[in-house]
């Protein structure tokens, strides 16, 4: 039986070379226009496993996303790092002077401004996947429009890259979630990082307090993001990603962020993909 893998985006994305590299090639997909439909898919089970971008190394964090982990009770259970390479493609014999329009996703857009203002007569226009936007120019044949998608969207639908590696900055990354609705997928000898929330005490220093027991307990914070608790006006809670050698200090740290904290989850303990 091959995985199901729930990805956004469509075959030829980034979040499909994604599921490649970190499942193998013997796999089903399954397409997802939004991150929500994908939690849905894998929810009701239709699909086993799902790839969901949560940052990247120029425009940040994509903070709906912790949310969508947290409120529909995810686990992480892996991270891949992907290079982004964003090129320009077309219908074959077309330039770049009879383009019109280029489609993409919006965080694509935002990474290759600096290529697409040397084109003031091109209007920029925001799509919900890289991939999705070349598979509608190949297949309602569309003249004058251009897509920012990866190498392999245009191998896939056909497409002539006519301007590559258009992004601003050359060594630009996005990390993926492996997400499951169960989070136990690996021994506690092979788990070496961690992500979880919390919401911290309304005392001065308590914040503190808490990042002195993850040092203290020889965890290494990689990533903290706060976001405000929706029921609860002026309240944020805290997601936190920790790297560490030995389990045995996570699981100290676990009991005492449990007791000092108003609440305590853990969202995930994995491989840390940076190793």
């Amino acid at each position: 039986m091959k995985l199901k893998i729930a990805i956004q985006g469509v075959k030829g994305s980034n979040h499909h070379q994604v599921a490649k590299d970190y499942f193998g090639e013997h796999i089903e997909l399954v397409e997802c226009m939004s991150f929500d439909e994908l939690v849905c898919q894998t929810l009701s089970g239709r699909a086993d496993k799902a790839v969901m971008a949560i940052e990247n190394s120029i425009a940040g964090s994509i903070i709906p996303n912790y949310a969508l982990i947290h409120h529909n009770n995810l686990h992480v259970i892996g991270e891949h790092f992907l290079n982004i390479h964003h090129n320009l493609m077309v219908l074959p014999g077309q330039k770049i002077e009879d383009i019109n329009e280029v489609h993409s996703h919006p965080m694509a857009l935002l990474q290759c401004k600096d290529f697409l203002k040397s084109y003031p007569h091109i209007k920029l226009v925001e799509a919900v996947d890289t991939a999705e936007t070349a598979q509608q120019i190949q297949e309602k044949q569309l003249i004058n429009i251009a897509a920012i998608a990866p190498k392999a969207a245009a191998e896939l639908y056909g497409l002539e890259i006519i301007a590559n590696e258009i992004q601003t900055i050359t060594n630009n990354s996005t990390r993926f979630l492996i997400i499951n609705k169960e989070n136990k997928e690996l021994p506690p000898e092979e788990i070496n990082k961690a992500s979880i929330r919390f919401i911290a005490d309304h005392k001065r220093g308590s914040l503190a307090a808490l990042l002195n027991v993850m040092s203290d307990c020889n965890l290494n914070l990689t990533k903290i993001q706060s976001l405000p608790v929706i029921e609860r006006p002026w309240k944020y809670a805290f997601f936190v990603d920790i790297t560490f050698d030995a389990y045995q200090d996570f699981s100290k740290a676990k009991s005492l962020l449990e007791i000092m904290t108003e609440e305590f989850k853990i969202l995930g303990e994995y491989k840390n993909a940076r190793v």
